[in-house]
This record gives C-alpha cells, structure tokens and sequence, in this order.
C-alpha cells in the first residue's frame, strides 16, 4: 500500500489513500504460467516502438551514404529537414484519426490499420522510379502508419499487464525504440561499402520487417480486457483477466476484484457528460494531465537530443570525424549503449520511481550537454583533437544519462495518468506532441548548425535547466497505485474509482449488478 501523506514527497499531489482498497499481490512472472504466457505475447506489441526507432533513426544513417546523397542532390539545410521532417509531419496527421479507431474499433485492429499505411510508404521509397517527391510522401505515410499503431500498441501492453508489473513493462515499452534504432545502424553500417543505390535500397525495404512480423502475430494476442468492458463484454474481459492473472482460476479473489475496479470505474466514467478529446480540458485533473504530457513529450525530444538523433553527421563533421564508416560505427555503438541503459532503468522504475528518474535524467543531461558545448567550442576555435575525442565521450555521457527517463518514460508516464475514457486521446496527443517537437528539431536544427555552429548549443542549455524546473515542480510520483487508482492522484476526491470492498461481489459507489463466469 501507498505511504501516508507525511512522507509524501515535493510535487506528489495529495489523494484520499483510504479509498485505495486493491491489494496487489507481489508475483514472479517466470513462475506463474499465466503470466509467462501473457508476457511472451508483450514483444509483438512493443514492435511498435520498435518499429518507430528503426524508421526515426534510418535518414540519419542513409544521411552518411554517398550513393543517398548523390540520388537525391546532397540535400542540406531546410531541405534536408524537409527529409527529416516529413516522417513527424504524417505522425502529427495521424492523431486525428488513431484515438477514435482504437477506442471504436478496438486496440488491435488500431494496429493492424497503421501498420497497412507503414507498408505503402516503403513500397513508394523503395521502387526504382521513386525520386524525392516519391521519397518524401512515402515518409509522411510510415509517419502516419507508424504514430497510428504506436497509439494502441502501449494501450495494450498497460491494459493486460498484471498491476504488480505495470510500471517496468509500459516504461519498457518505448525503450524498444533503441533496438529499431540499433538495427537501422547496424543495417546502415553492413551496406555502407556499397557503392550503388542498393547502398540505401535496402535499409530503407526492411523497414517492412517489423511491421510484418507484428501484422501477422498480432491476432493471436489477447484484446484488451478494459477496452472489451467498455463496450460491455464482460464475459471476455473476466475471461482474459482469469487466463493470464489467475491460471484460469475463476475464483481467484484477486483477479474478481481486480475485475469489479476495472469494470465499476468504466461504468462510473460512461456516466460523465464528456469524454474524448473534448474532456481533456475538461477538469483540473485533466489539464495537468494534458500539461505533463505536453512537457513530457516536447522535453523527450527538444533536450538536444535531437542533434545526435537527426544530425549526428554534421555534429561529428564538426568535430572532425568526417569518414562515414566511422560515422556509422559510432552511430551503431551509441545506440547499443543508449539501449542498454534504458532497459535496465526500466526494469528499476518501480524500486526508484518516476520522479527521481526524471529528475537524474534532467540534471544529467543538462552537465554533460554544457561540458559538450565547452569543448565544442575550444575545437571550433584551434582545432583540438582532444576537445573533439571529449565531444564524443560526451555524446556518450549525455545518451546514457537520458536513458534514465527518455524514452521509457515518456510513453510510460503519459499512457499511466490517463483514466480509460480519455486514454486513447491523450496517448495520441502525446505522440502529436512528440511528433510537433520533432518537427520543430528537424527543421531548427540544420539551420542552427549551419548558420551559428556550436553556438547553437546554448538554446537547449536553457530548455535543459527549464526541464529541471518544470519535473521538479510538477511532477508527480505515481509508482503504486493500480491503473484505475491513479485518477485520485490527479482527481483527488473527485476521482472517477470504483470502491471495491470486502464484499467484492459489490462496486461501493453504483452497486452494479451483471451475470457472467464465476459470478461475474
């Protein structure tokens, strides 16, 4: 259970821990055979964010290719963000469709349709007629495929998983973009040598892997048992609940009550006179959650991070690492490092917290990115190969330090405050969010680096110490309650919960009453 309020930290919100009636039992996933089977299902679902990564990262390899720049003119400066930009463009598209789809239609078929768009936009990169209007538009449709599925893809994985494992599988989930990541460098790197247009053909054709792995196993996974209670198949939802949370066991107490919450607190939100995209300002409890969620994905990506993510090649350039096989062997190396640290912080989360994770991340970021811009600087003015060498370390530095918080958590963070009635929107918004902030990076930043050079820096040095400010005034803890027990957090008393007490055949706020399995 929760501590009480004395020992409440500096920006948790105050709630009513005495309505938080769920005990979650403590359970070691590998031992219980619902659970393995449940878990080993949780890779096809995060292949979304897989996905993500390998499309996010692959221009910034191909970037390295002579054969690419030769193809399409050696694009630069706001052309080159055109390039860059474009994929974020169709993501931005996408949020006014991917909320409502999966909400009306269902998690799973959310991802199915995002998916279709992902394969029509490589095809129209890849056929030998394709150019850069080509180039450009089938961009801007794995964009809108690839943001489309990510909206149910985390849904799914927070809405199925056992509330004592909610925490480190949906921070995990986003932390998946370092493998997309890992195997666009590593692609890019084995055809690098290559002096034909297949140099960047293939790259850029296995951005189908993925999406066709996921598309294929996605319909042997489970529906998410909430999404199923809201639209009042109960017998489903309690089947599922019982297969993978309780072996079967349709008597287990846990997984009834655990039931009679999910299913007591989406009857209570059906009764709110707003829901969607027009609730999301609706309360005060709403517009903190739409204000971390605009801060949260506009951070993940404005931090500088967005340098090395699109423009690694002018930032080396720079320092006077201009070979693109050693370009492309640093590029490879850092996203191991960033994966690696990223995905043993998630498995953390719930033993650290949100908080102090944020918090590490911010103030991490923001030494290593002014030590950055230092030596940047001193190379700029005498050529110093070792201010340049530390530039690297740095880069090093500022990566593992990010992955403390970014990505995991920008997902994770945002999908987890959200109650079921605007969950769908206000994932899309975050990937919106997302989307913008990198829209806005791609086209700053070569503009930046080209006209101010290291200069430049110093505009994310003060994003960086306003991102500490913000996390350490407005964020709050949210480690230990269940999904639905969250909304008190933000809600306070009037937090849309269902009361589960002793008697768990009863929900305490409606005295809801319906047959199905085992009583439910």
């Amino acid at each position: 259970m929760l501590g009480d309020s004395s020992s409440r930290k500096d920006g948790e919100l105050d709630y009513d821990e005495s309505h938080v009636k769920l005990e979650i039992p403590q359970v070691t996933w590998y031992k219980d055979p619902g659970l393995r089977k449940l878990y080993c299902l949780m890779p096809i679902f995060m292949l979304g964010a897989t996905t993500n990564g390998y499309d996010g990262s692959l221009l910034n390899g191909l970037q390295t290719m002579v054969p690419w720049r030769a193809y399409f003119g050696d694009p630069n400066g706001s052309r080159l963000g055109l390039f860059n930009a474009i994929q974020n463009v169709g993501g931005l598209a996408s949020v006014f469709f991917a909320g409502y789809v999966a909400d009306r239609l269902g998690r799973r078929l959310g991802i199915a349709i995002g998916l279709s768009f992902i394969f029509l936009g490589v095809i129209l990169q890849v056929i030998p007629q394709t150019d850069s209007g080509l180039f450009i538009g089938g961009r801007f449709l794995v964009g809108f495929g690839s943001n489309f599925s990510q909206v149910s893809c985390p849904m799914l994985i927070m809405e199925l998983a056992h509330p004592a494992h909610r925490g480190p599988l949906t921070t995990m989930y986003n932390t998946l973009w370092y493998l997309g990541s890992i195997i666009a460098a590593w692609t890019v790197f084995g055809t690098v040598k290559y002096t034909t247009n297949n140099a960047w053909r293939i790259p850029v054709g296995v951005q189908m892997l993925m999406p066709g792995i996921q598309f294929i196993l996605i319909w042997i996974c489970p529906a998410s048992p909430r999404w199923l209670c809201a639209k009042d198949r109960h017998d489903e939802a309690f089947a599922i609940l019982a297969k993978y949370h309780a072996n079967g066991n349709e008597n287990d107490t846990f997984v009834r009550a655990e039931f009679a919450e999910i299913q007591g607190t989406i009857q209570l939100e059906k009764t709110m006179p707003q829901q969607g995209w027009s609730a999301l300002l609706k309360t005060p409890g709403n517009r903190k959650r739409v204000l971390l969620i605009v801060l949260t994905c506009f951070f993940s990506q404005c931090s500088g991070n967005g340098l090395v993510s699109y423009y690694l090649h002018d930032i080396l350039n720079s320092v006077g690492v201009t070979s693109s096989y050693q370009q492309s062997l640093l590029n490879g190396g850092l996203q191991l490092w960033s994966f690696a640290v990223a995905i043993v912080m998630a498995l953390f989360v719930d033993k650290i917290g949100r908080r102090p994770l944020f918090l590490t991340a911010g103030i991490g970021m923001l030494v290593t990115f002014t030590i950055w811009t230092a030596c940047s600087a001193v190379y700029a003015q005498n050529g110093s190969g070792a201010a340049g060498k530390v530039v690297i370390v740095m880069i090093f530095f500022f990566y593992g330090i990010a992955g403390f918080a970014w990505p995991g958590l920008t997902v994770g963070y945002c999908s987890e405050i959200l109650p079921m009635s605007i969950r769908a929107s206000g994932i899309a918004l975050c990937f919106a969010v997302g989307a913008s902030a990198s829209v806005l990076n791609q086209y700053v930043n070569p503009i930046g680096l080209q006209k101010l050079q290291w200069k430049f820096y110093f505009v994310y040095i003060v994003i960086l110490v306003i991102e500490c400010l913000c996390i350490y005034l407005l964020f709050p803890e949210t480690k230990g309650p269940t999904l639905e027990e969250i909304a008190e957090i933000f809600d306070g008393k009037d937090a849309v919960v269902a009361r589960v007490g002793d008697d768990i055949s009863k929900i305490e706020a409606t005295q809801i009453e319906f047959a199905s399995k085992g009583g439910y």
